[in-house]
């Protein structure tokens, strides 16, 4: 089950870290954006770049999250970049999880679901258009939005990731609304997760459904580590958005379990700060976050 494979591959490196491939293409060092006047040229560099990240880094994290506007605001080319992206992230072993946030209902979503989870039927040929591990989704369509999602992921083991407590601050002006039962709405979505992950649940009791939680609202997420017992978490906010490492700690288990946090900008534009190669600076930036993390989250476990 591809939770279960994202875990084993956060405890064989004891780092839940996630890299996030959101990559501008003004993230580029200088030499590599000279010249460059097309969505074509831009596409093939920032590639290149993404490439370059993904050969130093894949030894020591265990997945990446390919954000998808980084690269449709670049056209064509841009999502043909996107493509190559997720596909040589898997090549190289990572649990790849493609950040869309796709969703509507019915015939709709389950289109969005086989464009990332499954495949698509040409006469006697089936095709995947962007094969990913994992796709970010908005739940608040409800059952209906997500099952075609559950499906894809029950037929193709693969998994989702559920918006419910999300990093930025106005956020809560709808996700911590609190409902008559007395329940707020981010913890009422959390069982909705929980529940549409049921059938999913793998060896180490986590399911394929998950739950996008903050790094930046950690009296929420302790509330819905305790009360989504079965929920692995894709954790934003860690770095450039205010989150640290003691913020998150109440998103994980007694084991170390049970989320993987991501950094995109702290690792993409680490040489911008730190100098050297932008490549060997995402190593080392990688390398200190995995530190950081470990020293308040302990040793992950099975």
């Amino acid at each position: 089950m591809i939770t279960d494979r994202l875990i084993e591959g956060i405890i064989d490196m004891q780092n839940p870290t996630c890299v996030g491939l959101d990559t501008l293409f003004d993230y580029l060092p200088d030499d590599m954006k000279s010249g460059v006047n097309t969505f074509e040229g831009v596409a093939e560099r920032v590639f290149e770049f993404n490439k370059k990240i993904i050969d130093n880094i894949y030894d020591i994290v265990p997945s990446v999250k390919v954000q998808i506007a980084y690269y449709e605001m670049y056209g064509v080319a841009g999502m043909k970049a996107y493509e190559e992206t997720l596909k040589y992230a898997a090549e190289k072993g990572l649990v790849v999880i493609a950040d869309a946030k796709r969703n509507d209902i019915g015939s709709t979503a389950a289109c969005y679901a086989k464009t990332f989870l499954g495949e698509t039927a040409v006469n006697d040929k089936t095709l995947r258009a962007f094969p990913a591990d994992y796709v970010t989704i908005n739940g608040y369509l409800g059952t209906d939005g997500v099952a075609p999602f559950v499906e894809e992921c029950e037929k193709h083991d693969k998994g989702v990731f559920v918006l419910v407590k999300t990093s930025n601050p106005s956020g809560a002006e709808i996700q911590n609304m609190v409902l008559e039962n007395g329940v707020p709405m981010y913890e009422y979505m959390g069982g909705l997760v929980e529940k549409w992950g049921e059938s999913t649940v793998g060896k180490y009791g986590y399911s394929a459904v998950g739950a996008v939680v903050g790094a930046t609202h950690p009296t929420e997420a302790a509330r819905l580590r305790q009360v989504l017992p079965h929920t692995f978490f894709l954790i934003p906010g860690y770095g450039a958005q205010g989150g640290n490492a003691e913020m998150l700690k109440s998103c994980f288990g007694a084991n170390g379990l049970g989320g993987v946090v991501n950094n995109s900008r702290g690792i993409l534009c680490a040489y911008k700060k730190n100098g050297g190669t932008y490549y060997e600076a995402a190593r080392t930036a990688s390398v200190a976050m995995q530190k950081d993390l470990s020293s308040v989250i302990g040793v992950m476990r099975r």
